[in-house]
């Protein structure tokens, strides 16, 4: 494993902590906008100011559409619209962290990749976590908003892959790329199926326009972009770890901030999930590193 120097790992903190402000910003955002209109001004939002950096790669634009159409559109209007229906901004960032199992199992199915027992309990855990949170009167009301979000994870999961098989693009360039497709797709869908109309967007508060602005600039114009030159500097297993923190911060913001309260069932849950996901980031670490 290749040590984080201090200033990249206080960037890398910070690009955590943006994450898990903006699961709340996003909650704020869907009480006013409706959820995939939301998403669509994000990307189209982020999208305008990039656009001088798209370049045609030959080859590669089918797999790059599939790429933002996963990654981007599919898996933010799911979780956004899960994030609406759902009460508790918590047991969201907990669930959402199920893109690494999903992510392992996913590698079995299609790359074929062996995977040993203590790999297979981060999997379990993780899973178990959710079910156990599930239990909680104040979650299992919301299973349905609470499942958008899983799905949200595992669609982010097939997109990785899509991803993988991405090369010689900047990290703007993705952006772009990603907002310029996903944005008037989701557009065309809100249009179709939200019915959105002018006074959506005049009568919606500076809050919830503040909210739109911060998670396309702050959470994917600079964190994303951010995440993405430390993984150009590091390896992936060096920097993937820190992220677990990114629900901690959304579970603490949401409990400070907007009042929620954590239930027992929700911590446990929360816990074996957290502990599951840092299992398979650091057993996928040590293979890596190892070579076994």
């Amino acid at each position: 494993m290749i040590a984080v120097a201090p200033r990249d790992l206080a960037l890398l903190i910070g690009i955590t902590l943006i994450w898990g402000i903006n699961l709340i910003t996003n909650k704020i955002g869907v009480e006013e906008f409706p959820p995939i209109l939301f998403t669509a001004l994000r990307f189209i939002f982020l999208a305008i100011p990039l656009t001088g950096f798209l370049r045609i790669h030959r080859g590669q634009m089918g797999a790059l559409s599939v790429a933002a159409l996963l990654t981007g559109a599919l898996q933010f209007a799911l979780l956004l619209a899960g994030l609406a229906q759902v009460a508790s901004v918590s047991s969201v960032a907990i669930a959402g962290q199920l893109g690494v199992p999903f992510t392992t199992l996913l590698s079995i199915a299609l790359l074929g990749e062996e995977v040993r027992w203590r790999r297979w309990t981060g999997v379990l855990l993780s899973f178990g976590g959710i079910v156990v949170m599930g239990f909680d009167p104040n979650i299992g009301r919301d299973w349905f908003g609470l499942g958008l979000v899983v799905a949200s994870a595992f669609v982010g999961s097939l997109g990785v892959i899509a991803v993988k098989k991405l090369y010689g693009f900047r990290a703007f360039e993705i952006q772009a790329w990603f907002g310029w497709i996903s944005g008037p797709v989701l557009l065309a869908v809100s249009l179709a199926s939200e019915h959105p109309t002018w006074d959506t967007l005049r009568q919606a508060s500076t809050h919830a326009w503040s909210a739109l602005a911060f998670t396309a600039f702050g959470a994917s114009m600079f964190a994303h972009t951010g995440y993405f030159h430390l993984v150009r500097r590091y390896p992936v297993t060096s920097v993937a770890p820190v992220t677990t923190l990114s629900p901690v911060f959304s579970v603490l913001i949401s409990v400070l901030w907007l009042g929620e309260k954590l239930t027992p069932r929700l911590v446990l849950g929360g816990i074996c999930t957290l502990i599951g996901v840092l299992i398979i980031t650091l057993r996928e670490r040590r293979i890596i590193d190892t070579g076994s």
